[in-house]
């Protein structure tokens, strides 16, 4: 049931972008689109070539076992960890952000955090927890959001508006 819920919610968020509010898309400062396409100025430029490209491949070398169901298991979980990498591009060049996207990106961070607390509990109290792939995926998603958590919460104990340097 969680499934299905999780898909439609998916599936909706991406038609309210798409659609409803599509007049909100800051073409100008999208640094991974380019011409606003799924592939940018033509493959390999794009969210297709610098994201999904790469998690494919890497997918393909380091996974759980060499099966379709792990490999697209594997590949979920490196497009996890860099699925953000559009949004900090895009705030890092307009060195500012609206509220709501910046709680968006708080959330999903700390959504990232619980899981490490989670496998740090997992690993002291089950024998055989290894997950490597995992962990690194994990590890990466959260150095990523290091320097928007740095400036976030400095901004919420300064009650200043978010801004990033430069």
């Amino acid at each position: 049931m969680m499934k299905i819920f999780f898909i439609s919610a998916t599936a909706t968020t991406v038609y309210w972008m798409l659609k409803k509010y599509e007049v909100s898309y800051d073409k100008d400062n999208d640094l991974l689109h380019g011409d606003g396409s799924f592939f940018g100025y033509g493959a390999p430029h794009g969210v297709l070539g610098f994201i999904i490209l790469p998690c494919l491949l890497l997918a393909l070398i380091w996974n759980e076992g060499f099966e379709a169901f792990e490999i697209l298991w594997a590949f979920s979980i490196y497009l996890e960890a860099v699925a953000i990498l559009p949004q900090l591009f895009m705030l890092q060049k307009t060195k500012e952000g609206e509220a709501f996207t910046l709680l968006y990106i708080f959330c999903v961070g700390s959504y990232r955090g619980l899981y490490l607390i989670n496998w740090i509990y997992r690993y002291a109290t089950e024998p055989h927890y290894w997950q490597p792939l995992v962990w690194t995926a994990g590890v990466v998603q959260t150095l990523l959001y290091a320097d928007f958590f740095y400036y976030y919460f400095l901004a919420l104990k300064e009650g200043s508006k978010f801004q990033l340097p430069g």
